[in-house]
């Protein structure tokens, strides 16, 4: 007889019915998932096939930015002094390439970088998805590298500045970095003119980056906007030519010439020594940068006594026929003498002139007082902006003492005791030139004639250019004769000023002057910094100088010529100015 069978506990029959429920549940659950994942299925692929397709967009469809051309800047009548041409540049992403690819060979040589380089590169930024291999390459030569089918290797559509004129209006003009943002001149000035707006497009790429299809245009690139400047390249040219000739026959440290039309006050050259290529910055340095016609302060001498002249005859108190006593060739002030070439005697106003003698300025100035001499410099500009808006531009200094000194008024005189730059002089200039208008002066050509204003009578500047013509005939500024053209003008000859005060034997010669004397058409100044060949004289240096670039000049403009070959003034050595 069997025994009975035992029957189960009912810590037995709780785990049995626990591991029966658990099954269930995870049967169930599993059943469920797999009938979302076969609905879901069924869903994509029949339903709703749009998703699938944006999905795959999303890994596939970029937006890329489109590059906006810079505005091109030109001369006065449309030469292209700044243009943007299109180039290439070659882009790689290290985590596609191999470093041991012997195609990468080919590539550096083209790239013009050593191979050992170009693969060391490769394995430094292996984990980056992007470096620059070349930037703004030829096309010839990028297409040449893409050729090679190298994996990770991409080309990219970009734009360079070139500068067709180079040095020649390099200091006017400026230059862009690399990313085509101005730098320097009027590339800086008017960046934000010039420089466009960026564009987006949408673009289909394959799984390892490269544009297989441009897709749409989301928005178009808006060019930047061109700027037609004053300058006329022409005369640029000339200029250039001229004031690089006399700095390098005369040994000069350096040297600014600049050119003004005396009825707008547009410049219609400005140069500078020494110069630089803007298209080609390997040797770039920053000496060489400096727009030195706005820039460089200096003491301009000589030519401020056609200023003084001018205070003179319209406080009332001087006629033309005036004289004055110069003897006995100098005067003393304290521990400070002033000194003439040589004891003139009794002279009128126009001698004074002609003869440049700072005793006889002098004189005069100490009699209508420093506030006087001071004011009309003020008047014609000097001390102030010039108006044209050129990054670093320098306002020099006009001293105005609460009480004038008999010394302080006689150095003033004679253009010592303040400073300017090149631009101011000339601007003082085109005021005795045209009859007495002062007018902003501008580096963009003008479409209307500017709104000036008369800060003197054309009564006192037609008797000052009578002066003028005298210094260019007979006087200190005989070698500044511009060929069959009449002219006037003032020489200077200022005593450098070093890390001690004045330098004996360094100078800057100068030269500010007019032409046609009788309808001037454009005026012109010229200074060459530290002669070093023997002379330095203002008349001897840069006189010759404005003689040859004026000649050609109205030359250029088809001014006619107002001398017949008989009536050309002869060219006499004499006072030296």
């Amino acid at each position: 007889m069997s025994a009975p069978q035992q029957q189960p506990t009912w810590r037995q029959r709780l785990t049995a019915g626990l591991r029966a429920w658990r099954f269930g549940s995870v049967v169930s659950v599993f059943l469920v998932l797999v009938t979302v994942l076969a609905w879901r299925l069924v869903d994509l692929h029949v339903v709703d096939q749009e998703f699938l397709r944006q999905q795959g967009d999303v890994r596939t469809i970029r937006v890329e930015s489109v590059d906006a051309h810079r505005g091109m800047i030109t001369d006065r009548y449309g030469e292209p002094l700044a243009v943007s041409t299109p180039v290439q540049t070659v882009w790689a992403n290290p985590s596609e390439m191999d470093p041991e690819d012997p195609r990468l060979a080919a590539a550096a040589r083209l790239l013009g970088i050593p191979e050992g380089e170009l693969r060391e590169r490769l394995r430094r930024y292996a984990e980056r998805r992007f470096i620059y291999l070349e930037r703004k390459m030829q096309p010839s030569v990028a297409r040449q590298i893409l050729e090679l089918g190298i994996p990770g290797v991409y080309g990219r559509r970009e734009y360079q500045r070139f500068y067709p004129a180079g040095e020649v209006t390099a200091h006017v003009v400026g230059f862009t970095n690399i990313d085509e943002q101005g730098q320097e001149g009027m590339e800086l000035s008017y960046d934000d003119w010039l420089r466009g707006e960026p564009g987006s497009k949408r673009v289909l790429k394959d799984n390892r980056g490269r544009v297989i299809k441009d897709l749409s245009l989301i928005r178009d690139a808006s060019p930047g906007q061109d700027l037609v400047l004053s300058l006329d390249l022409r005369l640029q040219y000339l200029a250039y030519r001229e004031l690089k000739a006399v700095v390098t026959a005369h040994k000069a440290h350096g040297g600014t010439l600049v050119m003004l039309d005396v009825n707008t006050g547009e410049v219609l050259a400005m140069v500078n020594q020494h110069s630089y290529n803007p298209n080609d910055r390997s040797q770039l340095s920053s000496e060489r940068l400096r727009n030195k016609a706005v820039t460089d302060l200096f003491e301009p001498g000589s030519p401020m006594k056609a200023i003084t002249m001018a205070a003179a005859l319209e406080s009332g108190r001087y006629k033309v026929s005036s004289t004055i006593d110069t003897s006995p060739g100098y005067r003393r002030f304290g521990r400070f003498t002033i000194r003439d070439a040589r004891n003139y005697g009794v002279v009128d106003m126009t001698t004074v002139i002609t003869k440049s003698s700072n005793v006889g300025i002098s004189r005069i100035a100490n009699d209508l007082g420093g506030d006087v001499v001071r004011d009309l410099y003020f008047r014609l500009g000097l001390g102030q902006a010039t108006g044209i808006g050129f990054p670093g531009e320098a306002v020099g200094v006009l001293p105005s003492p609460p009480r004038w000194r008999p010394v302080e008024e006689a150095t003033l005189s004679y253009g010592y005791g303040l400073s300017l730059n090149a631009l101011q002089l000339a601007q003082a200039y085109m005021v005795l030139a045209n009859g007495g208008t002062r007018y902003p002066l501008s580096l963009l050509k003008l479409e209307h004639p500017p709104q000036g204003e008369r800060v003197l009578s054309e009564r006192v500047t037609a008797q000052i250019r009578d002066m003028l013509r005298e210094v260019v005939e007979h006087g200190t500024g005989r070698r500044a004769q511009p060929g069959f053209y009449s002219a006037g003008g003032k020489t200077g000859t200022v005593h450098l000023v070093g890390k001690r005060g004045y330098e004996d034997s360094q100078y800057k010669a100068v030269f500010a002057g007019m032409a046609p004397i009788d309808n001037p058409r454009i005026v012109t100044v010229v200074a060459v910094d530290a002669p070093q060949a023997g002379e330095y004289y203002g008349g001897e240096v840069a006189a010759p100088v404005f003689s040859r670039v004026m000649s050609d000049a109205l030359r250029l403009l088809n001014v006619k010529p107002e001398l017949e070959l008989g009536q050309r003034p002869v060219q006499r050595t004499g006072e030296r100015g």
